[in-house]
């Protein structure tokens, strides 16, 4: 994270009075997780890999009229490609003028016009 960007989200911070926040207070469950293996907590994110159980109406995927609601499946439902959809992108370190140096020059660049704007603005 450049300089610039520090500096913004600090005078951020500083005058704008909505972005306070607290933590929440602790559960009274706490000695109940704290009990769990680690083995048993593993197994248990294994299993789900959806955020909602099977059989949930998902509100919003039903855009035809007169269809029924679409319902949750069960995670082995799925094809096992839909889970990784959401996993940022690897590279392969290919050398210069590769793919992954492309990127990385790209995402500099536009880091750099961001912290240039920025500074037109004071």
């Amino acid at each position: 994270m450049s300089f610039l960007a520090l500096s913004r989200s600090s005078i951020r911070q500083a005058f704008s009075p909505c972005l306070a926040r607290g933590y929440a207070a602790k559960s009274s469950n706490t000695e109940r997780v704290l009990n769990v293996s680690a083995k048993d907590t593993s197994a248990a994110e294994e299993k789900t890999l959806s955020s909602c159980p099977p059989g949930t109406i998902l509100e919003g995927l039903n855009y035809l009229k007169g269809q029924p609601p679409v319902i949750a499946l069960p995670d082995d439902e799925y094809p096992p490609w839909l889970w990784d959809l959401m996993k940022p992108k690897v590279y392969a370190d290919d050398g210069p003028g590769g793919k992954a140096e492309k990127k990385r020059l790209r995402r500099e660049n536009q880091q750099r016009i961001k912290d240039q704007n920025f500074m037109k603005t004071q």
